[in-house]
Protein backbone atom coordinates (compact mmCIF):
# COMPACT_ATOMS: atom_id res chain seq x y z
CA UNK A 1 0.00 0.00 0.00
CA UNK A 2 1.14 3.56 -0.75
CA UNK A 3 -0.05 6.56 1.25
CA UNK A 4 0.60 10.28 0.89
CA UNK A 5 1.46 11.80 4.28
CA UNK A 6 2.99 15.22 4.95
CA UNK A 7 4.35 15.51 1.39
CA UNK A 8 6.07 12.12 1.44
CA UNK A 9 5.16 8.78 -0.14
CA UNK A 10 4.93 6.02 2.45
CA UNK A 11 5.12 2.39 1.28
CA UNK A 12 4.01 -0.43 3.58
CA UNK A 13 3.99 -4.20 3.07
CA UNK A 14 2.19 -5.54 6.14
CA UNK A 15 1.49 -8.79 4.32
CA UNK A 16 5.26 -9.38 4.20
CA UNK A 17 6.32 -8.07 7.62
CA UNK A 18 4.61 -5.69 10.10
CA UNK A 19 7.65 -3.39 10.00
CA UNK A 20 8.28 -3.47 6.26
CA UNK A 21 7.79 0.26 5.67
CA UNK A 22 9.76 2.99 3.97
CA UNK A 23 9.18 6.47 2.59
CA UNK A 24 10.41 8.75 -0.19
CA UNK A 25 10.71 12.52 -0.01
CA UNK A 26 11.19 14.63 -3.12
CA UNK A 27 13.61 17.33 -1.97
CA UNK A 28 14.09 20.77 -3.45
CA UNK A 29 17.75 21.66 -3.85
CA UNK A 30 20.27 23.92 -5.54
CA UNK A 31 20.86 23.32 -9.21
CA UNK A 32 24.60 22.77 -9.41
CA UNK A 33 26.43 24.42 -12.33
CA UNK A 34 26.44 22.38 -15.53
CA UNK A 35 30.06 23.21 -16.34
CA UNK A 36 31.89 19.86 -16.38
CA UNK A 37 33.07 20.17 -12.76
CA UNK A 38 32.32 17.35 -10.28
CA UNK A 39 30.50 19.02 -7.38
CA UNK A 40 29.77 17.78 -3.85
CA UNK A 41 26.21 17.19 -2.64
CA UNK A 42 24.05 20.33 -2.42
CA UNK A 43 21.66 20.76 0.53
CA UNK A 44 18.01 19.88 0.85
CA UNK A 45 15.74 22.93 0.77
CA UNK A 46 12.59 21.21 1.99
CA UNK A 47 10.11 18.84 0.37
CA UNK A 48 8.22 19.53 -2.80
CA UNK A 49 4.48 19.65 -2.11
CA UNK A 50 2.67 16.51 -3.30
CA UNK A 51 -0.98 16.23 -4.33
CA UNK A 52 -3.18 13.28 -5.29
CA UNK A 53 -3.83 13.25 -9.04
CA UNK A 54 -7.36 11.92 -8.40
CA UNK A 55 -8.25 15.05 -6.41
CA UNK A 56 -7.85 17.18 -9.55
CA UNK A 57 -8.96 14.75 -12.24
CA UNK A 58 -11.29 17.25 -13.93
CA UNK A 59 -8.43 19.66 -14.67
CA UNK A 60 -5.84 17.12 -15.78
CA UNK A 61 -5.13 15.30 -19.04
CA UNK A 62 -6.46 11.81 -19.70
CA UNK A 63 -2.88 10.49 -19.59
CA UNK A 64 -2.37 11.81 -16.07
CA UNK A 65 -5.73 10.44 -14.96
CA UNK A 66 -4.94 7.01 -16.38
CA UNK A 67 -1.58 6.84 -14.56
CA UNK A 68 -2.99 8.04 -11.24
CA UNK A 69 -0.38 8.57 -8.55
CA UNK A 70 0.71 11.97 -7.30
CA UNK A 71 2.02 15.24 -8.72
CA UNK A 72 4.46 17.96 -7.69
CA UNK A 73 5.47 21.37 -9.07
CA UNK A 74 8.88 22.26 -10.50
CA UNK A 75 10.14 25.37 -12.24
CA UNK A 76 11.89 24.94 -15.56
CA UNK A 77 15.58 24.10 -14.85
CA UNK A 78 14.88 23.43 -11.16
CA UNK A 79 16.68 20.46 -9.55
CA UNK A 80 15.57 17.74 -7.13
CA UNK A 81 16.87 14.76 -5.16
CA UNK A 82 15.12 11.76 -3.63
CA UNK A 83 15.51 11.03 0.07
CA UNK A 84 14.86 7.46 1.28
CA UNK A 85 13.91 6.48 4.83
CA UNK A 86 13.22 2.89 5.91
CA UNK A 87 11.55 1.73 9.10
CA UNK A 88 14.17 1.19 11.85
CA UNK A 89 13.76 -2.01 13.90
CA UNK A 90 15.62 -1.54 17.17
CA UNK A 91 15.62 -5.16 18.30
CA UNK A 92 17.44 -6.09 15.08
CA UNK A 93 19.56 -2.92 14.86
CA UNK A 94 18.69 -2.33 11.23
CA UNK A 95 16.26 -0.68 8.89
CA UNK A 96 14.02 -2.95 6.83
CA UNK A 97 15.69 -3.45 3.41
CA UNK A 98 14.02 -2.64 0.09
CA UNK A 99 14.92 -2.80 -3.58
CA UNK A 100 13.72 0.41 -5.22
CA UNK A 101 13.50 1.11 -8.94
CA UNK A 102 13.57 4.75 -10.08
CA UNK A 103 12.84 5.77 -13.65
CA UNK A 104 12.25 9.09 -15.41
CA UNK A 105 10.08 8.92 -18.49
CA UNK A 106 10.37 5.13 -18.09
CA UNK A 107 14.18 5.27 -18.42
CA UNK A 108 15.96 3.63 -15.49
CA UNK A 109 18.08 6.21 -13.65
CA UNK A 110 20.59 3.48 -12.66
CA UNK A 111 20.98 1.29 -15.76
CA UNK A 112 19.76 3.60 -18.53
CA UNK A 113 17.57 0.81 -19.91
CA UNK A 114 13.94 1.24 -20.94
CA UNK A 115 11.36 0.23 -18.39
CA UNK A 116 10.92 -3.48 -17.70
CA UNK A 117 9.06 -5.27 -14.95
CA UNK A 118 11.02 -6.95 -12.16
CA UNK A 119 14.59 -6.64 -10.94
CA UNK A 120 17.80 -7.22 -12.86
CA UNK A 121 21.30 -7.66 -11.44
CA UNK A 122 23.18 -7.48 -14.77
CA UNK A 123 23.05 -4.59 -15.08
CA UNK A 124 21.64 -3.65 -11.68
CA UNK A 125 18.48 -1.62 -12.28
CA UNK A 126 17.56 -0.72 -8.71
CA UNK A 127 18.79 0.85 -5.48
CA UNK A 128 19.07 -0.89 -2.12
CA UNK A 129 17.51 1.05 0.75
CA UNK A 130 18.78 1.83 3.41
CA UNK A 131 22.24 1.28 1.90
CA UNK A 132 21.39 4.02 -0.60
CA UNK A 133 20.27 7.02 1.48
CA UNK A 134 19.42 9.27 -1.48
CA UNK A 135 19.55 9.70 -5.24
CA UNK A 136 20.32 13.00 -6.95
CA UNK A 137 20.44 12.01 -10.62
CA UNK A 138 21.45 9.65 -13.39
CA UNK A 139 24.32 7.21 -12.84
CA UNK A 140 26.64 8.25 -15.68
CA UNK A 141 30.00 7.03 -14.31
CA UNK A 142 31.19 5.08 -11.30
CA UNK A 143 30.87 7.54 -8.43
CA UNK A 144 29.36 10.28 -10.62
CA UNK A 145 25.75 11.25 -11.33
CA UNK A 146 24.21 13.98 -13.44
CA UNK A 147 21.67 15.95 -11.46
CA UNK A 148 17.92 15.62 -12.06
CA UNK A 149 16.84 18.90 -13.71
CA UNK A 150 13.25 19.64 -14.78
CA UNK A 151 12.67 20.53 -18.42
CA UNK A 152 9.48 20.71 -20.49
CA UNK A 153 8.65 17.67 -22.55
CA UNK A 154 9.04 17.94 -26.34
CA UNK A 155 11.90 20.43 -26.01
CA UNK A 156 14.49 17.69 -26.62
CA UNK A 157 16.34 17.84 -23.28
CA UNK A 158 14.98 14.98 -21.19
CA UNK A 159 16.67 11.60 -20.85
CA UNK A 160 13.52 10.02 -22.27
CA UNK A 161 13.69 12.09 -25.46
CA UNK A 162 17.43 11.62 -25.94
CA UNK A 163 17.22 7.82 -25.62
CA UNK A 164 13.85 7.06 -27.23
CA UNK A 165 13.21 10.01 -29.52
CA UNK A 166 9.75 10.42 -27.97
CA UNK A 167 8.24 12.65 -25.30
CA UNK A 168 5.34 10.44 -24.26
CA UNK A 169 5.76 9.80 -20.53
CA UNK A 170 7.66 12.36 -18.43
CA UNK A 171 7.62 12.40 -14.64
CA UNK A 172 9.10 9.71 -12.39
CA UNK A 173 8.16 6.08 -11.89
CA UNK A 174 8.87 4.45 -8.52
CA UNK A 175 8.57 0.73 -7.67
CA UNK A 176 9.50 -0.83 -4.32
CA UNK A 177 10.11 -4.48 -3.41
CA UNK A 178 10.56 -5.55 0.24
CA UNK A 179 13.01 -8.20 1.39
CA UNK A 180 11.40 -11.57 1.98
CA UNK A 181 10.41 -11.96 5.62
CA UNK A 182 12.25 -15.25 6.15
CA UNK A 183 15.39 -13.80 4.59
CA UNK A 184 15.18 -10.65 6.69
CA UNK A 185 14.77 -12.53 9.96
CA UNK A 186 17.63 -14.88 9.08
CA UNK A 187 20.04 -12.16 7.97
CA UNK A 188 19.18 -9.80 10.83
CA UNK A 189 18.60 -11.79 14.04
CA UNK A 190 17.39 -10.06 17.19
CA UNK A 191 20.05 -8.55 19.46
CA UNK A 192 20.03 -7.20 22.99
CA UNK A 193 21.58 -3.78 22.52
CA UNK A 194 19.47 -1.12 20.89
CA UNK A 195 20.78 1.83 18.97
CA UNK A 196 19.28 4.21 16.48
CA UNK A 197 20.94 4.89 13.14
CA UNK A 198 20.29 8.25 11.57
CA UNK A 199 21.22 9.77 8.25
CA UNK A 200 22.40 13.36 8.12
CA UNK A 201 22.07 15.66 5.18
CA UNK A 202 21.41 19.19 6.30
CA UNK A 203 18.13 20.71 5.19
CA UNK A 204 17.21 24.37 4.89
CA UNK A 205 13.61 25.53 4.74
CA UNK A 206 13.05 27.17 1.46
CA UNK A 207 14.01 30.45 1.57
CA UNK A 208 9.37 31.40 -18.03
CA UNK A 209 8.43 28.12 -18.50
CA UNK A 210 5.74 26.84 -20.83
CA UNK A 211 2.61 25.08 -19.67
CA UNK A 212 2.46 21.34 -20.01
CA UNK A 213 4.09 18.17 -18.76
CA UNK A 214 7.61 18.19 -17.39
CA UNK A 215 10.32 15.56 -17.49
CA UNK A 216 13.78 15.21 -15.99
CA UNK A 217 16.99 15.87 -17.87
CA UNK A 218 20.69 15.38 -17.00
CA UNK A 219 22.25 18.46 -15.45
CA UNK A 220 25.56 19.11 -13.71
CA UNK A 221 27.98 16.45 -12.50
CA UNK A 222 27.98 15.44 -8.84
CA UNK A 223 30.04 13.05 -6.74
CA UNK A 224 27.65 10.33 -5.61
CA UNK A 225 27.94 6.54 -5.61
CA UNK A 226 25.13 4.16 -6.50
CA UNK A 227 25.78 1.14 -4.31
CA UNK A 228 25.76 -2.47 -5.42
CA UNK A 229 23.27 -4.91 -3.95
CA UNK A 230 25.01 -6.81 -1.11
CA UNK A 231 22.24 -9.42 -1.06
CA UNK A 232 21.10 -12.15 -3.44
CA UNK A 233 18.53 -10.95 -5.96
CA UNK A 234 16.31 -13.84 -4.81
CA UNK A 235 16.15 -12.19 -1.37
CA UNK A 236 13.70 -9.59 -2.72
CA UNK A 237 10.01 -10.43 -2.72
CA UNK A 238 9.09 -9.60 -6.31
CA UNK A 239 5.57 -10.89 -5.76
CA UNK A 240 4.92 -8.01 -3.34
CA UNK A 241 5.59 -4.69 -5.05
CA UNK A 242 4.05 -1.23 -4.99
CA UNK A 243 4.44 1.31 -7.76
CA UNK A 244 3.67 5.00 -8.08
CA UNK A 245 3.72 7.47 -10.96
CA UNK A 246 4.98 10.91 -9.91
CA UNK A 247 3.87 13.58 -12.39
CA UNK A 248 5.73 16.88 -12.66
CA UNK A 249 3.66 20.00 -13.30
CA UNK A 250 5.23 23.28 -14.30
CA UNK A 251 5.21 25.52 -11.22
CA UNK A 252 3.65 28.36 -13.22
CA UNK A 253 0.53 26.26 -13.92
CA UNK A 254 0.45 24.50 -10.54
CA UNK A 255 -1.83 27.13 -9.00
CA UNK A 256 -4.32 26.90 -11.88
CA UNK A 257 -4.51 23.13 -11.31
CA UNK A 258 -4.55 22.97 -7.53
CA UNK A 259 -5.50 26.45 -6.31
CA UNK A 260 -2.31 26.47 -4.23
CA UNK A 261 0.71 28.67 -4.86
CA UNK A 262 3.93 26.82 -5.74
CA UNK A 263 7.06 27.23 -3.59
CA UNK A 264 9.25 30.26 -4.24
CA UNK A 265 12.15 29.70 -6.66
CA UNK A 266 15.21 28.28 -4.88
CA UNK A 267 18.43 30.29 -4.45
CA UNK A 268 21.17 29.84 -7.03
CA UNK A 269 24.35 27.92 -6.32
CA UNK A 270 26.27 31.20 -6.54
CA UNK A 271 24.08 32.82 -3.87
CA UNK A 272 24.36 29.78 -1.63
CA UNK A 273 28.14 29.46 -1.95
CA UNK A 274 28.64 33.19 -1.42
CA UNK A 275 26.77 32.91 1.89
CA UNK A 276 29.30 30.28 3.06
CA UNK A 277 26.62 27.63 3.67
CA UNK A 278 27.56 23.92 3.72
CA UNK A 279 27.82 21.38 0.93
CA UNK A 280 28.23 17.67 1.68
CA UNK A 281 30.40 14.62 0.95
CA UNK A 282 29.03 11.17 1.84
CA UNK A 283 31.37 8.24 2.49
CA UNK A 284 29.50 4.96 2.21
CA UNK A 285 32.59 2.76 2.45
CA UNK A 286 31.04 0.17 0.15
CA UNK A 287 31.05 -0.91 -3.50
CA UNK A 288 29.47 1.17 -6.23
CA UNK A 289 28.00 0.18 -9.58
CA UNK A 290 29.66 1.25 -12.80
CA UNK A 291 28.02 4.07 -14.69
CA UNK A 292 25.50 3.12 -17.38
CA UNK A 293 26.88 3.57 -20.90
CA UNK A 294 23.53 4.82 -22.18
CA UNK A 295 23.27 7.41 -19.44
CA UNK A 296 26.94 8.36 -19.87
CA UNK A 297 26.19 9.16 -23.48
CA UNK A 298 23.44 11.63 -22.64
CA UNK A 299 24.10 15.28 -23.40
CA UNK A 300 23.64 17.63 -20.49
CA UNK A 301 21.08 20.43 -20.58
CA UNK A 302 23.80 23.07 -21.01
CA UNK A 303 25.48 21.14 -23.83
CA UNK A 304 22.23 20.64 -25.73
CA UNK A 305 21.21 24.23 -25.17
CA UNK A 306 24.45 25.47 -26.70
CA UNK A 307 23.91 23.24 -29.74
CA UNK A 308 20.34 24.52 -30.10
CA UNK A 309 21.28 28.16 -29.64
CA UNK A 310 19.19 28.18 -26.46
CA UNK A 311 19.98 29.27 -22.89
CA UNK A 312 18.07 26.66 -20.84
CA UNK A 313 19.98 27.16 -17.57
CA UNK A 314 19.92 30.73 -16.30
CA UNK A 315 22.60 31.67 -13.75
CA UNK A 316 24.84 28.70 -14.57
CA UNK A 317 28.05 30.32 -13.28
CA UNK A 318 30.69 28.03 -11.79
CA UNK A 319 31.10 28.10 -8.00
CA UNK A 320 33.77 27.02 -5.54
CA UNK A 321 32.15 25.26 -2.54
CA UNK A 322 34.39 26.16 0.40
CA UNK A 323 32.40 24.74 3.32
CA UNK A 324 32.10 20.96 2.80
CA UNK A 325 30.72 18.73 5.58
CA UNK A 326 31.80 15.08 5.50
CA UNK A 327 29.10 12.55 6.33
CA UNK A 328 29.49 8.89 7.28
CA UNK A 329 26.77 6.28 7.80
CA UNK A 330 25.99 4.06 10.78
CA UNK A 331 27.08 6.32 13.63
CA UNK A 332 25.49 5.44 16.96
CA UNK A 333 23.93 8.13 19.18
CA UNK A 334 26.61 10.43 20.66
CA UNK A 335 29.36 8.75 18.61
CA UNK A 336 31.94 11.20 17.27
CA UNK A 337 32.98 10.68 13.64
CA UNK A 338 36.74 10.24 13.57
CA UNK A 339 38.57 12.23 10.94
CA UNK A 340 41.24 10.66 8.74
CA UNK A 341 44.49 12.68 8.65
Amino acid sequence: MIELKMDRLEFSFMEVHPQARFSIEFQRTLRIPDDGTDYPLPPGLGRFPLKHVDDFAETLSSAWRSHGGVMLPMYRSEAMWLNFNSSYISERETEYPFAVKVATGKICAVSGESWSNGLSSRPQNYLVVPRQPWLDGYCVEKGIIRQFVAMPLAAGYTAEEQLTGAADVGGLQIVAYPMRREVFERRFPEVRQRFHMAKARSAMRSWDAVAGDMGLAPGGRMRQEIYTDPFDIRDWDQSASSRCFVHIANSLVWQSITGSAPPSPPPTSKQYAKAGLPWFEYYGETHAVDGAKKLGGLKSVATLGKQMGDVPLPENESVNPAHIVKLRPKLKPNQVREEVF
